[in-house]
């Protein structure tokens, strides 16, 4: 279906009266389209398809305003929506279509029912995180073409996500086997956009950064995300350079730390750092690692933006023994822990 709107808002302007009839026939016609989710909108000889449900809304919106004023400003709205495209600075997002991502979560509170597991995702690494975390960051605070870090990759995670969005990646893992399976899972992912995704086995603390830079010849990164281990609760290697390793709290954030001084340099100012990570319970106590390593982060030259509470309804530790956690938890004075955090921060 094809509206050209340009004959009915110059010649209903001047009039409210007549600009409520008119868009109510137009809405009308809308409403009996049947056969496309979307309309190819026309104004002033530029095309635009929007989603119906979003264009029955703008429309709505117009009719029912109080005031003649109100109803012109929000057909100038729906105009802008056709004609002008408005990005901001660090992702690719319409901000003049900006109702058509109604999947991109702006609350601080993720819910997720279950994991995606389309293409190369999987939960077959243990400790990975699901792939909306990564997917939702890099649609708010990337634009195609960018350089993401990622200094904890794991099974690849973060790095499937660049690939499918078109954001190349840099992936740095410890753990030999957790690169291994990277660059498996990285080969099962189809690569529309024909961006680099790069892994790289060594310690994130004392990687030569810059080198690998120079190598694809750009000087920064615009996104760099963090989700080291929860400290000890799954050891990943042997290795006293991995911090699930370390003997204490103290050593495991000042290992974080150094982690965090070898490659913040390399964000570009103003952009983006993300650290998803959870707490821990030891020893009868529950240990805030979260906030802990949000201080860690806040030592550096960086602001707070966000904390994200995303909920997980089981983990692989738990999944069989959720009758015997429910008797710890009343035993020992308790709860079982059902949220991790992601904390979004800024370079200065």
């Amino acid at each position: 279906m094809k509206i050209d709107l340009t004959p009915v808002i110059k010649s209903s302007l001047s009039n409210h009266s007549s600009l409520i009839e008119s868009f109510n026939s137009i809405l009308n016609k809308i409403k009996k389209e049947n056969k496309s989710s979307s309309i190819k909108v026309i104004f002033n000889e530029v095309e635009s398809e929007l989603k119906k449900e979003i264009l029955i809304e703008d429309i709505t919106q117009i009719i029912e305003a109080q005031t003649f004023e109100r109803a012109k400003y929000y057909v100038n709205r729906l105009v802008k929506s056709i004609t002008e495209v408005k990005h901001s600075k660090i992702n690719d997002l319409n901000l003049n279509r900006w109702k058509e991502y109604d999947d991109l979560i702006t609350d601080s509170l993720w819910i997720f029912n279950k994991r995606d597991k389309s293409g190369a995702h999987n939960a077959g690494y243990w400790g990975n995180f699901i792939p909306q975390i990564p997917n939702q960051l890099l649609r708010r605070y990337t634009k195609k073409g960018d350089w993401v870090l990622d200094p904890f990759a794991g099974s690849g995670t973060t790095l499937i996500e660049c690939k499918r969005l078109g954001r190349n990646a840099l992936g740095i893992d410890i753990s030999e086997a957790a690169i291994k399976l990277c660059n498996e899972n990285l080969s099962k992912e189809k690569n529309p956009f024909g961006v680099t995704t790069e892994t790289v086995l060594g310690d994130s603390s004392e990687i030569d950064i810059k080198n690998y830079l120079n190598s694809y010849h750009f000087k920064n990164f615009q996104f760099i995300i963090l989700h080291p281990p929860y400290w000890d609760i799954i050891k990943f290697t042997s290795d006293k350079k991995d911090l699930s390793n370390a003997s204490t709290t103290e050593e495991f954030l000042r290992m974080f730390g150094k982690v965090l001084d070898n490659i913040s340099p390399f964000l570009e100012k103003k952009r983006f750092l993300a650290v998803v990570i959870g707490d821990k319970y030891s020893n009868s106590e529950w240990i805030p690692l979260g906030f802990l390593t949000m201080q860690e982060v806040l030592k550096r030259n960086f602001k707070l933006k966000s904390i994200i509470v995303k909920n997980f309804e089981e983990t692989t530790a738990k999944r069989n023994q959720k009758e015997l956690w429910r008797y710890r938890a009343l035993v020992g004075g308790f709860y079982i822990f059902k949220h991790e955090y992601i904390f979004l921060f800024q370079k200065r």
